[in-house]
């Protein structure tokens, strides 16, 4: 059972937490977050991203003569709907945001922008993808020079599958296999939607890169296969319950649980320590509450006006949890996080980033003045009764 609190006395607690110095976490890093309020996908957007960038120091010296890859979420089959809401007003990332980071990404002199995701069971191009959606990759195209698209669900134009270390030695693989764009690449920037998760409490820039382990060899497809499919099927539900072992990859400890809230959120912190996100985006103008799709029973929609940027995830993702109405220092029990391990955690004591919000210097509009409750009166935590 979720205890409802007053806005007051969440935004007082919000309060309490920024005011008072908590023991400092040496090992992981903190870096500044920009936070702006932003109403709508129009005309207000692309000023409020270049303010936020420059807040955080520009985009130059980041972007400047390298190549960069976006990962965006388009989570699930192009068809889900949150009532009439199309899937970019609920749990898709805006095609506008992307739009709009490509373009000043590509005005600080970013030399090839690509446009990643692992669509929903399908080899096909990203581009047709985004056509099924009604969306029009020109829109990126024309945002700035060299703009490319890869559904990285597969081999796509790769040749052979890159492998991935987690520095620490990893919490359930020592390694994970994914297309070739995460690995050419200088610059790796996660979009994310702000939303709650199933599994994970909150899908921020964090949990969106479980979306780039491609399906056909974490998919229900893969299974038993002994290697890679040609061609992805299904989820990963390989992540979620661990019921067989990837092709070539067998888990470090095959007898850990088999529950997915303790294997999906170390799976996250393991691949952002493997592939690090070198810029956060956190979208939350129109989105979504009680789960991370339409499939979420007793999902619905909500407005937080929000955008958050920054160049940690961790840190950037523990001011979207807080803004969301959360403690970013809450774990297993406590909301969101009431029947899984917290990612926030998880990449912190792997020395990704701080979670803490005493040590994060936050840019623009307070916490305090931009918190929206994801958890409203009546409203079910995270779609579960």
């Amino acid at each position: 059972m979720t205890t409802q609190i007053t806005r007051r006395e969440l935004l007082a607690g919000l309060g309490a937490a920024l005011a008072v110095k908590q023991p400092a976490r040496a090992a992981a890093p903190a870096s500044p977050v920009a936070v702006a309020k932003c109403k709508s996908y129009g005309s207000e957007l692309l000023p409020t991203l270049e303010r936020m960038f420059d807040q955080l120091g520009g985009m130059g010296r980041l972007v400047k003569g390298k190549t960069v890859t976006i990962k965006i979420n388009l989570t699930g089959d192009v068809n889900y709907r949150l009532g009439y809401r199309p899937a970019e007003l609920a749990h898709w990332t805006h095609p506008r945001v992307t739009a709009a980071v490509t373009h000043l990404l590509g005005k600080a002199g970013a030399r090839r922008i690509r446009i990643v995701e692992c669509p929903w069971s399908t080899a096909d191009p990203l581009e047709e993808v985004m056509l099924q959606a009604n969306w029009s990759p020109s829109m990126f195209l024309s945002a700035a020079p060299r703009v490319e698209f890869e559904n990285t669900n597969w081999l796509g134009s790769g040749k052979k599958y890159v492998r991935v270390f987690p520095p620490h030695g990893g919490y359930i693989y020592k390694s994970y296999e994914l297309n070739h764009c995460y690995e050419d690449t200088d610059v790796f920037v996660s979009i994310a939607k702000m939303k709650e998760h199933a599994t994970t409490g909150v899908t921020l820039s964090m949990k969106n890169c479980f979306g780039i382990t491609p399906c056909t060899i974490y998919g229900t497809g893969a299974r038993d296969q002994g290697e890679p499919t040609k061609f992805p099927q299904g989820g990963r539900e390989v992540f979620h319950r661990g019921r067989w072992q990837p092709p070539g990859n067998p888990e470090i400890d095959p007898n850990s649980p088999r529950d997915d809230g303790y294997r999906v959120p170390r799976i996250v912190a393991d691949l952002v320590a493997a592939r690090p996100i070198h810029l956060a985006v956190v979208e939350g103008i129109e989105s979504m509450g009680g789960g991370e799709g339409p499939w979420i029973r007793g999902s619905y929609p909500n407005s937080p006006g929000l955008l958050v940027a920054g160049l940690n995830p961790v840190c950037t993702d523990a001011v979207c949890t807080a803004l969301m109405g959360f403690d970013p220092m809450a774990d297993r029990g406590t909301a969101p996080f009431e029947k899984c391990d917290s990612t926030l955690r998880l990449a912190e004591e792997l020395g990704v980033g701080t979670r803490d919000l005493s040590r994060i210097e936050v840019i623009g509009t307070p916490i305090r003045e931009a918190v929206y409750p994801f958890r409203q009166k009546g409203q079910p935590a995270r779609g579960r009764s």
